[in-house]
């Protein structure tokens, strides 16, 4: 619609944003006249108009086969759109059209802003399978028509009160038509079974429908008055009401045709399985959160237990391969630790990269200089924690291996992250030291250093990707580390 407007039309952006609010709203009027929407705005240069929008009834059969949309038609061709736009009213005369074999009554609604015609609605109703309508139809018909005459005064929508389509009650959801003092007129079927499941045993018809629905909402003390207000209908609103186990929300419209509001209509759902089930998955990402907590503490616990035997041991390699392995299940205790504050299973792990950065810089506190460069992204746990204890593995191998005791020097770990919406999309890691260089002779696949055989493991069988060690090429020196990993998002 933005670029059919503005393409074509000489309208504002601010009215633009009425034209929107009113598209958010306008499934509701489809439904209660259970007829075809088109929104036809003039053009430019006032000799056609473009239709920027369509909306087909969920109650009823469509008039239109084809996308309407983008359409021109010139000025005259239809005289019912010529009129609703040059007298600021509805206009109903003429007879049905024929479409198709169909014949199609055809309305139109002038569109009002601020005292200026903005459009006009062609309302279009498929007359094959009209019936004596019901008093379900009548209401539904009438509450359109009130609707229609608020849309040409330009009272409706509510400016600030734009509802989301997917979340808010539909017209087939639950319908309650209220009078000005919010009687009920008139409740639909589905709406009459939503208050009976908040413990309504009467029917609804004739009573106020704010005292009902605050006498069913559980309270303290005396009856809300707020909700009263609510579920009578005076304001725009959109809420929820407990009561008996169940759970309904309602989104009240009131209705003024003529400036003056006549009553209300009140759309509701009920939504108890739907509320249950949030709250189940509420309780469950809780749980996994305090899961990961737990891990995260029973880890801590066992390095810990780890580094007291390492203070015991007479032997110096025995200690070097306890403090080697607290430092791996440290590493694993960060991503659990990152998990617990996380409401799903993916980590930011760039701040993992430099806690494990900074715990493995330990080895030789102010010696050697360790830093990241690009960025890691966002990771799935079981991508996070192999890559954890990989990149343990492999800085705490250059931290040991490429200097000797008192040198000084630098480890730089550098990400490429490749777009993970993309198939095949990889996240390339090196780990490049500017130490003494790799042996001659060494190959990183054939190696029998524990660490190497820990990030071959992970690396190819876990992570499914690449791992090389090869020396840093000529005039530099040292050893560089290139770890290849798919990082494509799960569907």
């Amino acid at each position: 619609m933005n670029d059919l407007v503005h393409q074509h039309t000489a309208l504002s952006d601010s009215d633009l944003e009425w034209l929107h609010l009113l598209v958010s709203e306008w499934q509701l009027l489809s439904d209660l006249s259970f007829a075809d929407l088109v929104l036809w705005v003039p053009t430019r240069d006032g000799t056609r108009y473009v239709s920027v929008a369509q909306m087909r009834p969920n109650t009823g059969p469509t008039s239109y086969q084809d996308d309407m949309v983008g359409h021109l038609v010139p000025r005259g061709r239809r005289p019912l759109l010529d009129a609703a736009l040059d007298e600021g009213r509805i206009v109903r005369e003429g007879d049905p059209e024929w479409r198709e074999e169909v014949p199609v009554r055809v309305e139109s609604i002038p569109v009002r802003r601020e005292g200026r015609v903005l459009g006009v609605i062609a309302r279009n109703t498929n007359l094959l399978t009209v019936r004596t309508p019901s008093r379900l139809e009548l209401t539904y018909l009438q509450s359109a028509s009130d609707l229609a005459q608020m849309i040409a005064a330009g009272s409706f929508p509510y400016p600030g009160e734009q509802v989301e389509m997917d979340a808010s009650p539909r017209a087939g959801d639950g319908l309650i038509r209220l009078d000005a003092d919010g009687v009920v007129q008139y409740a639909s079927p589905n709406g009459l079974s939503a208050y009976h499941r908040l413990g309504l045993a009467s029917d609804l018809v004739g009573h106020h429908l704010g005292q009902i629905t605050a006498e069913l909402a559980p309270s303290r003390g005396p009856v809300d008055e707020a909700l009263v207000k609510l579920a009578s209908g005076y304001a725009p609103r959109e809420f929820e009401v407990e009561g008996n186990g169940g759970v309904i929300q309602l989104r009240a419209i009131p209705l003024k045709p003529k400036g003056v509001r006549i009553g209300s209509l009140v759309l509701l759902r009920d939504v108890t399985e739907l509320r249950r089930r949030e709250r189940e998955l509420i309780t469950k990402d809780a749980t996994i959160r305090e899961i990961h907590h737990r891990v995260k503490n029973n880890l801590q616990t066992v390095a810990a237990l780890l580094r007291l035997q390492a203070r015991r041991m007479d032997s110096v390699r025995g200690r070097e391969a306890l403090n080697e392995a607290v430092r791996r299940v440290g590493s694993i205790a960060i991503v659990h630790e990152t998990l617990s504050q996380n409401l799903d299973e993916r980590v930011e792990f760039d701040e993992i990269a430099d806690r494990v950065i900074a715990m493995v810089a330990e080895i030789s506190p102010g010696k050697v200089d360790c830093r990241r460069t690009g960025r890691f992204g966002i990771l799935d746990a079981e991508i996070a924690t192999p890559l954890s204890m990989v990149l343990t593995e492999v800085l705490q191998n250059a931290l040991e291996h490429a200097f000797e005791p008192a040198e000084h020097g630098s480890v730089e770990v550098s990400a490429v992250r490749g777009d993970s919406r993309v198939e095949n999309a990889r996240l390339l890691i090196t780990v490049q030291d500017d130490g003494r260089g790799l042996p001659e002779g060494f190959d990183a696949q054939q190696a029998g250093n524990l660490g190497l055989q820990i990030v071959r493991t992970l690396v190819e069988g876990e992570l499914g990707g690449t791992f090389d060690m090869v020396p840093v090429p000529a005039p530099g020196r040292g050893t560089r580390v290139v770890l290849d990993i798919p990082v494509t998002e799960k569907r």
